[in-house]
This record gives structure tokens, sequence and C-alpha cells, in this order.
């Protein structure tokens, strides 16, 4: 169970240095706290907050994956690398695809239910 515990502890700092030193993480934990409080506002379905869960878990997890991979990269290469700077761009492209793709699943959930609030349909 130590051991356990240990581990989480060690997730736990890597969250919080990712937080810490992550404008993009923090944008991204900020994006997820609006979805979640829009969610609940306008009462969206169960079939929806399973969209909106696994685009959120989704962003966060390329993000931190992202941040150890070019941490790892800076580690191995801290000077100017073409094939360096390759593995941090695709890398970063992986977290961009996945952040469109949750904007579009945002803009369907909750475009057609904000446009009814406003009466704008």
């Amino acid at each position: 169970m130590k051991k356990f515990i240990r581990s989480v502890g060690f997730a736990l700092k890597g969250l919080r240095y990712a937080f810490i030193t992550q404008l993009n993480f923090r944008i991204q934990v900020s994006a997820a706290c609006l979805a979640i409080a829009l969610g609940l506002y306008l009462n969206i379905n169960t079939q929806e907050w399973h969209w909106i869960s696994l685009c959120i878990a989704l962003v966060l997890v390329l993000e931190l994956f992202n941040t150890g991979i070019e941490a790892l990269v800076d580690l191995v290469s801290p000077g100017y690398n073409k094939l360096a700077g390759h593995v941090k761009d695709v890398s970063a492209a992986a977290v961009l695809m996945m952040a469109l793709f949750t904007l579009i699943t945002g803009i369907i959930i909750f475009l057609p239910k904000l446009l009814l609030l406003f009466h704008v349909a």
C-alpha cells in the first residue's frame, strides 16, 4: 500500500509541475472547468457528459504527455537539433488535433442548447 500511495504522490507532483509550468495546461484546465459548468447549467444528458468528459480527459492527458516529451527531448538534446524540434512539434500537433476535436464536440453539444436558450434558433 505504501508503494501505491507513493506512486499517487509522484503523479500529483507531475500534475502540479504541469499546472505551474505549462500555460497551455492551465488554459485547458480552465476550459474544462468552463465546459463542466456549462454542462451543469444546460443540463446536458448522460451521453453528452460521456463525450465531454472523454474530450476533457484526452486533451489533458495528451498535454501531460506533450509536457513529458518536451522535458525528455530537452534533457537528451539541450542544444538545437532539427530532429528534436520535429519530435516536439509532432507531440504538440497531437494535442492540437485533440483540442480541435474537443472544440467541434463542444460546438455540437452546446451550440444548439445555447441557441435555444437565447431564442436564436
